[in-house]
């Protein structure tokens, strides 16, 4: 199988795995800067080129489309599904995800467990959604934001109120959410593959920071999840469309509450903690499922 891969960087630890895990099983594996692709649109000949050459047809896309290239990268992808390509995770679903409102909308359409949140345009509302989410304290959010970047707890009214108005003064998107003050500044990440939890590792914060991600200096280990963890991880990734994603959870009062669905997770913190293949697993579930044109949505949805 020939495979391609959409990413900035082939060095980072997840796409060093794919590769590896793609030539041990003798598939052919090309990674692809993202932004150097570009797309030649004509009537009936979807076409890609890099570096200014055309691109030959891949059986399979893996999109490592980072959150600073969103748009520009989910063209590309198109193109490929356009031409054919399988894609791990399709374009439709990966700007979903990517849609911090979007999505919550959606999987509080189909009764999964969130933290409450409030939208609004207008920073004269902030007490407003500041009391709809039981606040103070509250956890305000770029809608845009990734790795815990944007995100900040706010423990009183006025400081509350005074990041939501500077956030809205510079005119930049933000979600208010209730603080889950039981987590103790952990969280669980749940990585899906082919609709089945795979793996799965607990989150801890640094000690002067209550957000868990690694990136941020946070700490990983093994954990087991239970039979609602599980269920709500593999529903969330199904109401998204990812085939491959990592679900995070906190554990609240009354029960799991999802907190992102990422399109692209990390594989060094997980496998790590775990000491499974997650990236061979991603690979099996590639070579059994990628068929021609079978991209449900052709990148044109």
């Amino acid at each position: 199988m020939k495979i391609a891969m959409l990413a900035r960087n082939a060095n980072l630890y997840s796409h060093r795995r794919l590769k590896e895990a793609a030539e041990a099983r003798g598939h052919t594996f090309d990674t692809l800067n993202t932004l150097r692709c570009t797309v030649h649109i004509a009537s009936h000949r979807p076409e890609v080129y890099y570096n200014g050459a055309p691109v030959d047809a891949y059986d399979a896309v893996i999109p490592r489309i980072g959150a600073s290239i969103t748009n520009y990268g989910l063209a590309i992808l198109r193109q490929f599904e356009m031409r054919g390509s399988w894609s791990l995770n399709e374009s439709v679903a990966i700007g979903r995800s990517r849609d911090k409102l979007r999505s919550l909308q959606i999987l509080a359409k189909h009764g999964l467990g969130l933290p409450l949140t409030a939208y609004a345009n207008d920073p004269k509302q902030a007490e407003e959604i500041i009391k709809a989410v039981k606040g103070p304290p509250v956890v305000i959010k770029l809608i845009e934001g990734t790795q815990g970047i944007g995100v900040v707890l706010a423990e009183t009214m006025s400081s509350a109120k005074s990041v939501i108005e500077a956030f809205r003064g510079a005119n930049v998107n933000i979600l208010v959410q209730e603080f889950i003050k039981e987590a103790g500044g952990t969280d669980i990440r749940a990585l899906v593959v082919g609709g089945k939890v795979v793996a799965a590792m607990k989150r801890t914060g640094a000690a002067d920071d209550f957000r868990s991600n690694l990136h941020r200096g946070g700490s990983a280990d093994v954990i087991k999840i239970t039979p609602e963890e599980r269920s709500t991880a593999v529903r969330a990734a199904k109401r998204m469309g990812l085939n491959v994603c990592g679900v995070d959870m906190l554990r609240s009062n009354h029960g799991p509450v999802i907190m992102e669905v990422n399109s692209s997770p990390g594989l060094e913190g997980i496998e790590s903690a775990t000491g499974k293949d997650i990236a061979g697993m991603i690979v099996d579930f590639i070579a059994a499922n990628a068929k021609d044109g079978q991209t449900k949505t052709k990148g044109t949805g």
